[in-house]
């Protein structure tokens, strides 16, 4: 499959990306679009994976500026979990363990073949600073090894104006849960 987006997908995705940028200053104070913009122009091969951010639900948007990696950060900014990245269990080994019901793919290899990472627990508390997210539904986030190694995996959601950390076998899935996630541009 070819990661790269026509020109008009380009243009019209960088709309999307200006519009919701313009409405969320909240979310990224002291960054310039023009900035953001130029550093997509010179990254184009990274629109792909915001495209692939954008046509799954996530609403992705510029949340911080890394200053010691000089990169942009996008996280998946929609209200809820995306809704095209959810009914997936965590992982390959816990989709390859699912003797029945298969979901349709993993959150990990659904993030990978997006070219992007699943938020770790630190930053989906960092998203959850500038909003209120995941109301209704889960986000699977980045499980600790010591964890996934005991056949676990984590995820959150914000319940009773806080958020929460919770626990489920990594082989689970259900379809208030998905996925966030973040690319650095």
């Amino acid at each position: 499959m070819k990661k790269e987006l026509s020109t008009a997908q380009q243009e019209e995705l960088l709309g999307i990306l200006k519009t919701r940028f313009e409405k969320n200053t909240n979310r990224h104070k002291d960054i310039e679009w023009a900035d953001v913009l130029a550093k997509l122009r010179a990254n184009a091969g990274k629109l792909w994976s915001l495209n692939e951010m954008e046509i799954t639900g996530g609403e992705p948007d510029v949340v911080a500026y890394d200053e010691s990696s000089a990169e942009y950060i996008f996280y998946d900014c929609a209200a809820e979990s995306p809704k095209g990245r959810r009914s997936y269990c965590y992982d390959h080994e816990a989709l390859e363990a699912r003797k029945e019901n298969k979901p349709a793919n993993s959150a990990i290899a659904a993030a990978g073949d997006m070219g992007i990472e699943i938020l770790t627990e630190e930053q989906y508390r960092d998203l959850q600073k500038l909003g209120k997210f995941d109301l209704k539904t889960s986000s699977w986030v980045k499980t600790p090894a010591n964890i996934r190694k005991l056949g676990g995996a984590v995820f959150c959601d914000r319940r009773y104006d806080t958020v929460f950390m919770y626990h489920n076998g990594a082989e689970s899935y259900y379809a208030a849960r998905g996925f966030r996630g973040l690319l650095k541009v």
